[in-house]
């Protein structure tokens, strides 16, 4: 009896255990799922370091061997890419940077200098292999560092994040806004021939993955209806060219990547997603398409009304921000403001010449001036990335002895003299606690908060996307040879088409080898990036600006040297300043040509039209506030120059 009694016992505890290891084993799989993949990701590299090791790079065999073993080692990356990316951002640029030094400057940089960051891994092995002689020992280094930065992803701070579901959708956002802007654009693949072979098995791969999260998070799922057009996005890749310019990038996006985008930011607010994570740090996770203007947030345009949320203290704030802006009190010589260099009926921008004249009316100024519409989602401001907020760049410019030479006392001075300015002002002190009277931060945020609201407007490429409208047929194909033979998508990124990529922390700059005039005779002297983060790499760099609205903002260029968008295409197809032999030793840019057709770069052109937003510009104001000091009271409305 005592017997039966204790295998019975022992029978039912096994049973427990068995229940409880097969569901411990079924809510696991998609962790197995991970480690098989980072696994199989490693043993590949180790492979490949063997064959590197054993290998006699003075032998065309031998290179063609490596080249195939990266080229297996990268289709396992892609299988778990959709990991790597989030979860150890900086780890995966020595797995697969594209770069062997990055000064990409992230919005971090508010509160830290920029440091340099050295990439490593496939992308930089497979172009090294192109060099002769081959330093076998650097070679070696590249893959090594893959090796070492895959340690990352065992590691506890990484992998505990495995056991909730909230990482994955993060992951996966991360991950569908590269399929739109990275992945098939040939950032990071050095071979055109391999792009949509690699995003066809990436796209499988991560199928596989959905699958082992739904077993494993049955809570929190994927939907039948996300599952099933991600399985048609797979076929309509399956039933395109496998050449990346023949591809229809277009269609890809606005049909199959944009709307899996709009289920998962569902997913992201229905299931309560949190994150830890600074990658999210700009992404908006209210915004419902990869083309609103709320996908992420770039710059506080309110400034030190960042409290302020009901409309009609909005309104009052744009209001005296729009006077302000049109008001040449803000300049030394009460001559000039803010619309003598940004011109509303020029988009904000001056197109009158290659650049705008100086405060001493004489002079020109050494840049080209920027458009302030969509400034605001930018990281970093002016050409050169110097300042981190518009507010500050616009104290810079009321500041700078070549702009508006006034200073911030005076300028203050002058607007409280104005009983309309002063009493607008005073009465929103009570929305700036921090602040206890009225300072050019004040002043500044008005400004800035007015000339943001015309960065909300649409284009017709965005209508297009967003199912709103359709897209002819030239832009459509335009915007296919923008993503593949054109190469703009790899320094113009979507949605906002400039340098600020997925996860949109970070703004680039791209040494093109501008000239400083159209004869190619002499490189620009402008420094650029140099000047405020001096290094090698950003000796005459540039931040990648916007090509929203390109089509009224010539002329075009930090020196404003082109003065049509056919020229700007011609000097790309060239192969920027070194491909017309000047001497560009740190040119990002490719020198060799593109072979743009005209057709091809006519279709390139149509599209960048097609990002011309509809913007509803407003009329001067009539007058300007009067001032107790007469002698400003014959200030005109935008200024004299």
């Amino acid at each position: 009896m005592k017997i039966k009694y204790f295998l019975g016992i022992l029978f039912f505890l096994v049973a427990c255990i068995t229940i409880s290891f097969k569901s411990k084993e079924t809510s696991s799989a998609y962790i197995v799922g991970y480690y098989e993949k980072l696994n199989g990701f490693k043993n590949e590299t180790n492979q490949l370091l063997k064959i590197i090791e054993n290998s006699n790079l003075s032998l065309e065999t031998d290179v063609e061997l490596i080249l195939d073993k990266i080229k297996l080692t990268r289709n396992k990356l892609k299988g778990i890419d959709i990991w790597l990316r989030y979860l150890d951002p900086l780890a995966y640029k020595k797995i697969n940077g594209p770069l062997p030094v990055e000064w990409e400057t992230e919005v971090f940089e508010k509160w830290e200098k920029p440091y340099k960051r050295e990439g490593a891994g496939l992308t930089l092995a497979q172009i090294y292999l192109e060099e002769n002689p081959i330093d076998k020992q650097y070679l070696y280094s590249l893959i090594n560092s893959t090796l070492v930065a895959t340690q990352s992803y065992y590691a506890d701070s990484v992998t505990e994040n495995l056991n909730t579901h909230s990482h994955f959708f993060l992951s996966n956002r991360l991950y569908l806004l590269n399929l739109a802007a990275i992945y098939t654009s040939g950032f990071e693949c050095p071979d055109a021939v391999n792009v949509i072979p690699e995003l066809q098995l990436m796209l499988t791969e991560v199928n596989s993955i959905y699958k082992n999260f739904n077993e494993s998070f049955s809570e929190t799922p994927f939907s039948p209806e996300y599952i099933s057009l991600y399985e048609n996005t797979i076929d309509f890749v399956k039933s395109q060219p496998k050449n990346n310019h023949q591809f229809d990038h277009y269609t890809f996006i606005k049909d199959y990547i944009n709307p899996l985008f709009i289920l998962n930011q569902q997913f992201i607010r229905n299931f309560k997603v949190s994150t830890k994570s600074l990658v999210d740090y700009s992404l908006n996770k209210q915004t419902n398409s990869i083309f609103d203007k709320s996908l992420y947030f770039g710059q506080n345009v309110k400034g030190v009304y960042l409290r302020v949320n009901d409309d009609k203290t909005l309104n009052e704030i744009s209001e005296v921000g729009r006077l302000l802006f049109y008001d040449p009190i803000l300049s030394a010589n009460n001559k000039r403001s803010c619309a003598s260099c940004h011109k509303s009926s020029n988009y904000f921008t001056d197109t009158i010449g290659k650049t705008s004249l100086q405060f001493d009316g004489v002079n020109f100024l050494p840049r080209n001036t920027p458009s302030l519409i969509n400034a605001e989602f930018n990281h970093l401001l002016m050409l050169d990335g110097k300042h981190i907020s518009l507010q500050n760049q616009g104290k810079d410019v009321i500041t700078n002895p070549i702009e508006l030479g006034s200073s911030e006392k005076e300028v203050l001075l002058k607007i409280l003299s104005c009983n309309d300015y002063k009493k607008t002002f005073s009465n929103l002190l009570k929305y700036t606690p921090q602040e206890k009277e009225i300072t050019i931060e004040h002043i500044t945020s008005a400004i800035t908060f007015y000339f943001s609201k015309f960065s909300k407007h649409n284009s017709p490429f965005d209508n297009a996307m967003n199912n709103k409208a359709n897209l002819d047929k030239m832009s459509h194909q335009g915007f296919n040879v923008f993503m593949s033979k054109a190469q703009c998508a790899t320094c113009h990124f979507v949605p906002q088409f400039n340098g600020i990529k997925p996860p949109y922390v970070g703004s680039e700059f791209e040494v093109l080898g501008v000239p400083s005039d159209t004869s190619y005779s002499l490189l620009s002297k402008d420094n650029g990036r140099f000047g405020i983060n001096p290094a090698d790499e950003t000796l005459n760099a540039f931040r990648t600006g916007s090509l929203r609205n390109i089509q009224f903002t010539k002329p075009y260029m930090h020196n404003g040297i082109f003065n049509n968008l056919m020229e700007v295409v011609e000097f790309y197809n060239g192969g920027g300043g070194a491909g017309r032999g000047l001497k560009v030793s740190n040119q990002t840019l490719s020198s060799d040509s593109l072979k743009l057709n005209i057709i091809e770069k006519n279709q390139l052109i149509a599209f960048m039209n097609s990002l011309s937003e509809d913007i509803p510009f407003e009329d001067l104001p009539l007058k300007l506030p009067l001032s107790k000091i007469k002698s400003l009271n014959t200030r005109k409305v935008g200024g004299d120059y």
